[in-house]
């Protein structure tokens, strides 16, 4: 693209761009505003709020010191531990977690932002990498355009389904939950790997969330609801109020043309799930949202071309350095029965939590990999095998 404009600043109508206000462009905006002030940016939604209606919740151990002190404001939940359970293994584990509710995350970006800088309720109808036109026919002229607007073109992957229904429910009596438990997968086996996943946010306030590792995405969100309202009831709680409701479908990653993935929105600067950043086997996007918002801030300055190389080869290499997670997958979904799933996670529970951890945030190391595939495997070798291979024929683009 002409980037003459980039030597001449008084023509733009501001240094970056960012299309969507979510999680990934949401932390780059802050991320850049806190490293370089001077910079002129533009945040823009098509909704009305930033970060649209999530709860966000991550695992301290994600994230480095300089990625949570750029979080850290937007952090609405703490606890210092959180419990699993399965149907032969339950434990605790002494590890921090956090949450960021959607309406402080609006709330922060409006309050450390310039007033100018957000744009919402605004659709954008093309982009490129210097350029914006808007449905309303208004131009932007950038010095670099990044877009977060949410999944490229996911027929590109071959994938598997995280998908979630969740109710934060207000309680007539007190839950007496005192940390969150992150997998209940001693639940009915539905649809795939089932677990629920519960957040005491208060006394008598608590976040639960019905989760299916399946095969297919389509998701019965009415049905779903009922069964977070059952599990809510074999607990004991009595329920005054639904005060959120929460849903969605993420994909779970075995294989797919990375490349495709990429080029399917264009030859644009991307982050978040729009670029395939996020966890392969959890779906989610944290994680890799504020380590890329980071190092955009660090290359703040660069136009609109060279920001794409630099966004592309970066996102490939992570897609190269997730392999082994990819492979996982494929082992849950192509080599483990649908009713015995739980079995992968739960194995993987009895493992060392700095292992643990380090697998949340993306970091596994060599030895890491060794210990999760080592001993008993939760599904037979044949099968498991016959899973890798069928991976790799996907890979290669052969039946």
């Amino acid at each position: 693209m002409g980037h003459a404009a980039a030597d001449s600043g008084h023509n733009l109508d501001c240094d970056i761009a960012i299309l969507g206000g979510g999680l990934a462009g949401g932390l780059i905006a802050l991320a850049v505003h806190r490293a370089r002030p001077d910079i002129r940016l533009r945040l823009i939604d098509a909704d009305s709020v930033l970060g649209g209606n999530h709860i966000w919740s991550f695992f301290e151990g994600d994230v480095d010191a300089a990625g949570m002190a750029l979080i850290e404001p937007l952090i609405t939940h703490r606890w210092d531990n959180y419990e699993v359970r399965f149907p032969a293994h339950s434990r605790t584990l002494q590890m921090a977690y956090h949450s960021i509710r959607s309406d402080q995350f609006d709330s922060v970006l409006r309050e450390t932002l310039p007033g100018d800088a957000i744009q919402t309720g605004v659709r954008v109808a093309s982009a490129s990498d210097d350029h914006v036109v808007l449905e309303d026919g208004r131009e932007i002229a950038a010095n670099a355009v990044i877009d977060c607007r949410g999944a490229g073109d996911l027929d590109t992957l071959d994938s598997g389904w995280q998908k979630f229904v969740g109710l934060e429910l207000e309680l007539t009596a007190p839950h007496s939950l005192s940390r969150p438990i992150i997998m209940d997968a001693t639940v009915d086996q539905i649809d795939g790997y089932r677990f629920v996943y519960s957040l005491p946010f208060g006394p008598q306030r608590i976040f639960v969330e019905d989760t299916y590792y399946s095969d297919e995405p389509e998701l019965d969100a009415e049905t779903i609801e009922q069964r977070v309202l059952d599990y809510a009831k074999a607990q004991g709680w009595d329920v005054a109020s639904i005060v959120h409701r929460e849903k969605g479908v993420l994909p779970v990653v075995c294989n797919g043309a990375f490349g495709e993935y990429w080029r399917s929105t264009g030859a644009v600067p991307k982050a978040g799930v729009r670029a395939g950043l996020f966890h392969p086997v959890t779906g989610y996007s944290l994680p890799e949202a504020v380590r890329s918002a980071l190092f955009i801030a660090d290359h703040a300055d660069l136009p609109g071309e060279p920001l794409h190389g630099r966004l592309f080869a970066r996102a490939a290499q992570g897609w190269r350095d997730a392999s082994f997670y990819r492979m996982l997958d494929a082992m849950m979904f192509y080599g483990a029965d649908t009713a015995n799933r739980y079995k992968i996670l739960e194995r993987f529970y009895r493992l060392k939590p700095a292992l643990i951890a380090r697998f949340y945030a993306g970091r596994s190391r060599a030895t890491d990999k060794l210990r999760i595939l080592s001993g008993k495997p939760p599904i037979p070798i044949r099968r498991g095998m016959g899973a890798i291979l069928k991976n790799q024929r996907r890979k290669s683009g052969r039946k």
